[in-house]
């Protein structure tokens, strides 16, 4: 019983640490996700509302609706999918935010293969 009530102050301190999410600050705006394949440097730079995401990448301009499942997490679906492996849906889960970023994961719906990326808020 000692040994639980000397822990119980340590364990309000990690409370203190939980990620803080301003998820609405991310919403809408233009944006930029920076990132390196083969040792390239790659930038895609979207536009967001509520319900739309248009994303240009390398010269080609893409558009995604959005359906938002909760302030923090929304899932992405191409309106014109040029193959097979466009049609299907991603979902995207905002983990921190800070002033001007937020670091996120992402995945095929239905899949558990999960990849992370920072996005920086450029303009509102």
């Amino acid at each position: 019983m000692k040994k639980i009530l000397l822990l119980l102050p340590f364990l309000s301190l990690l409370s203190c640490y939980d990620a803080e999410r301003s998820c609405k600050d991310f919403k809408t705006g233009k944006f930029k996700f920076e990132y390196e394949v083969n040792g390239v440097k790659k930038t895609t730079v979207f536009k967001r509302n509520d319900s739309i995401e248009i994303e240009t990448f390398e010269g080609k301009t893409d558009t995604a609706s959005i359906r938002w499942v909760n302030d923090c997490e929304y899932v992405l679906q191409k309106i014109h999918p040029k193959n097979m492996a466009e049609e299907k849906a991603i979902g995207m889960k905002i983990l921190t935010t800070s002033k001007n970023s937020y670091t996120f994961e992402f995945g095929m719906v239905g899949s558990d293969a999960k990849q992370r990326g920072t996005v920086t808020k450029i303009a509102d």
